[in-house]
């Protein structure tokens, strides 16, 4: 069961050319949320090392910073911007929750979802220019950490179907602490001095989002999973970079 819900986390995180499994249930995906944060990382392997390589050929930071992060919109198929310019929408249109998740469905895309999605590729690109490559890794995987925590046992799922209601209330507190040790060691790992204050930021700024969000639309969906993704990977780039030198 472990091995599928590794294919799913894989398909479902990234483009990696595999095969889903054929079957996918609730232990599926709960495997799938737990293993979330290692593929978090093995993504964010393949980032540092693309930006290590543009690097060492000479490509300016300014250049090889966005460059990075339209690959990593390209290797997870915009999957998470989308839901974070969904989520926005939906937050920002100010109606009732089941208007709110009608809206968050809707193919057209809202002011309030260009300027985050804009905020965000700009802010993420701008803290890559001060950043070492490892800092990716530990970047990465705490945005899907983030998602992991979007799915603890105690957080609804907003709508009946659809992969928040696949996913919500899976991933127990074995499981969290585990892959929560594990984040942590990656970002001593990419900065010994301000790694796990840079985890607690992202962390702390995820757990208010959620709450706000499941309060607000009466659980989580999938796009509010992508959106956590972005918030947490964001914040935990601005807090590695500050007071960094360009690289």
């Amino acid at each position: 069961m472990w091995g599928d819900g590794l294919r799913l986390a894989l398909t479902t995180f990234t483009v990696a050319p595999i095969a889903a499994p054929s079957r996918i249930d609730r232990p599926t995906a709960a495997w799938a949320m737990r293993f979330a944060p290692l593929v978090g990382a093995l993504l964010g392997l393949v980032l540092a090392g693309a930006l290590y390589a543009m690097r060492a050929a000479g490509v300016p930071g300014l250049v090889a910073a966005p460059l990075t992060v339209g690959l990593a919109a390209l290797l997870t198929r915009g999957m998470h911007l989308d839901g974070l310019a969904d989520t926005v929408d939906a937050l920002g249109s100010y109606r009732s929750p089941q208007r709110a998740l009608e809206i968050m469905k809707s193919p057209e895309t809202g002011a309030f979802a260009v300027a985050a999605l804009v905020l965000t590729i700009l802010v993420q690109s701008a803290a890559i220019v001060f950043l070492p490559a490892p800092a990716l890794v530990a970047a990465v995987a705490a945005g899907r950490l983030a998602a992991a925590y979007g799915c603890q046992i105690q957080v609804p799922a907003a709508r009946p179907e659809g992969l928040g209601a696949l996913v919500a209330g899976t991933v127990g507190p074995v499981a969290l602490g585990v892959n929560t040790a594990f984040v942590a060691a990656l970002a001593l790992w990419a900065a010994p001095e301000r790694g796990l204050l840079a985890l607690a930021a992202a962390a702390a700024v995820t757990a208010v989002l959620r709450w706000h969000l499941v309060k607000r639309l009466g659980g989580i969906t999938g796009d509010v999973l992508g959106f956590l993704v972005e918030a947490a990977t964001s914040v935990m780039l601005i807090a590695l970079c500050i007071g960094a030198a360009p690289k």
